[in-house]
């Protein structure tokens, strides 16, 4: 089940939820829609489950006008954040809702109810759950009837808004990975709306990152971590330090950090450089082209560092990040002085009003660095 989502739309009043919107979702694909509140990811999941409704624009499935099709008839299966499940049925019977309000000619008889339920309830390892209520459930434990629940009218597309967003970290971590493994194991098309960066790289095959209505950015959790298309899903995907690089006797640099190429052939007179907090290196010696700074802080993170460096010459604080074995190695402690330098960053052009250049990004790697 192939679906096209031509130029979708919608507003309401003078705010544009969804703004000219085209995707294509693959069958059985994992896509995550990505992005912050307002961004229109909810409204777009809506429509597909037909709980709201486009102003322009269409959705095909193979060869059907999907959104003409009632939302009954769309064989979605829908999972909440807040799981909503009916507090006054059994485990067994919010799993069964779905088969039981079905019209009797598409009913399944009881007996294959019932084995259906006992198979899930299986399948998401709640197997003794099923004469509990809800209310003698954990959070993840509900999730999971919630999910059950969806899976029970066996959908061809399953949808699910931020359905950890209620769990706690360690709760979220395992049902995720769980997840994953359900949805390769049932080969389902799964469409799962998450504000969670870290969720949609470990869950999606590929990510649409939105951002006022309007798709930002489409690709594979690598491509959008390491070629981001603009500066939002720069800022937005993962941590990263911004750096604003002017030309100087012909040279982009931003304070003692000289790049000696120039794909632009000295077009734009300035440019905004993004660089992860894992591709700079520290050093204690002076390196080539970089920048001498001060460690203010180490915030220890499990097995990475997190490290605030003061660069006086830009009045600016960096974050670098290092294994956390290598602070003893490295002899790093707050107040001492060392040299850092970006090892690779990705550049916007700007013209002289401000304007950055998307479509002409620079992925700059450096040909050698000094070892951190």
């Amino acid at each position: 089940m192939t679906l096209e989502l031509s130029h979708l739309s919608r507003r309401f009043t003078d705010f544009a939820a969804l703004d000219d919107v085209s995707l294509t979702i693959d069958p059985g694909e994992f896509v995550a829609l990505l992005g912050p509140s307002g961004s229109g990811k909810t409204t777009l999941l809506r429509i597909l489950a037909g709980l709201d409704y486009s102003d322009s624009g269409s959705v095909r499935q193979d060869d059907r006008d999907f959104l003409a099709t009632s939302a009954r008839q769309r064989k979605i299966g829908l999972v909440f954040q807040h799981y909503a499940l009916f507090r006054h049925l059994t485990v067994f019977e919010n799993i069964a809702f779905g088969l039981r309000v079905r019209s009797r000619r598409l009913r399944p008889p009881r007996a294959e109810v019932k084995a259906r339920v006992q198979s899930l309830l299986k399948r998401v390892q709640l197997e003794d759950f099923g004469s509990r209520f809800p209310s003698q459930l954990s959070g993840g434990q509900r999730q999971r009837v919630a999910l059950a629940r969806a899976l029970a009218v066996e959908p061809d597309l399953l949808l699910l808004d931020e359905p950890f967003g209620a769990l706690d970290a360690q709760v979220r971590v395992t049902l995720r990975r769980w997840l994953r493994e359900l949805h390769e194991e049932l080969g389902l098309t799964t469409v799962f709306v998450t504000h969670d960066q870290e969720e949609a790289l470990e869950l999606a095959d590929r990510i649409v990152v939105m951002n006022r209505g309007r798709i930002e950015q489409v690709g594979t959790p690598e491509m959008i971590y390491q070629q981001p298309a603009t500066p939002f899903v720069c800022e937005f995907i993962g941590k990263v330090n911004r750096l604003v690089m002017n030309r100087d006797q012909g040279h982009l640099a931003v304070g003692n950090w000289i790049l000696d190429e120039d794909p632009w052939h000295s077009r734009y007179g300035q440019a905004l450089a993004f660089v992860r907090p894992e591709h700079l290196a520290l050093s204690v010696a002076p390196p080539l082209s970089g920048w001498s700074a001060r460690l203010r802080h180490i915030y220890l993170a499990g097995s990475v560092a997190h490290i605030d460096l003061y660069v006086a010459s830009l009045d600016q604080t960096l974050e670098a990040d290092v294994a956390s074995e290598d602070l003893s190695r490295l002899g790093l402690h707050a107040g001492m002085e060392l040299y850092v330098v970006p090892r690779a960053a990705t550049l916007f052009p700007q013209i002289r009003d401000g304007t950055t250049i998307n479509q002409d990004r620079w992925n700059w790697r450096a040909a050698s660095t000094t070892p951190t």
